[in-house]
């Protein structure tokens, strides 16, 4: 019997391929690439793709977490246009509420034992999920915006520590990123867009 994530993936690719046009308006939307009866793209710093049959990160078939978030930002898929800043915080978005504190602990304050060495491999980090190290007007010792879904962009400001204060994290979305995924997905794309980056540290 599956569990319940992979019904709950399994539903939404349902929902998604109802249509003979399904993949060539998720391409367009997305955007991706037209790959048989399914979509090609980047997500989390990863070859993936979405088709009938599921879908696949790196050639393996995301039936848990990964697979739900995918598959929302999959069904928010829409024409509009990515607007980058400004940068907002996750308690900005409206419905945020309820969120925030897993947000806090999972996305930013997991990061706070690494800044050092986020700091030393961040060019890795920015070339493995996409992104630029040229951010501008948002402080921090050091910071940097990466694209784990092809329409939302993460900005992450880093506080070393000194004789005053404890090392800090702060992550924001691009301007308009509630519009390719509902809030309990952006949320996720946080947390695992934050254990994507703690697993590139090695």
């Amino acid at each position: 019997m599956k569990d319940n994530y992979a019904v709950i993936v399994q539903t939404h690719i349902d929902a998604l391929f109802k249509n003979s046009n399904a993949a060539r308006e998720l391409a367009e939307q997305l955007p991706g690439a037209v790959d048989g009866t399914g979509v090609r793209f980047s997500a989390f710093g990863e070859p993936c793709r979405i088709g009938p049959e599921g879908i696949f990160l790196s050639g393996v078939k995301q039936e848990g977490p990964l697979g739900i978030i995918i598959a929302l930002y999959a069904r928010s898929a829409n024409p509009g246009a990515m607007v980058m800043t400004p940068f907002r915080a996750f308690k900005d978005f409206p419905g945020s509420m309820p969120y925030v504190g897993a947000f806090a602990a999972y996305t930013q304050e997991a990061l706070v034992p690494f800044v050092e060495a986020v700091r030393t491999h961040m060019s890795d980090i920015v070339e493995a999920l996409g992104g630029s190290t040229a951010v501008d007007g948002v402080g921090g010792d050091f910071a940097f915006q990466v694209m784990p879904l092809p329409k939302i962009a993460l900005c992450y400001i880093f506080y070393e520590a000194d004789e005053d204060f404890p090392a800090s994290v702060t992550c924001l979305f691009s301007a308009n990123a509630l519009d390719f995924i509902p809030m309990d997905g952006l949320a996720d794309t946080g947390e695992y867009t934050t254990r994507k980056i703690i697993r590139i540290l090695g």
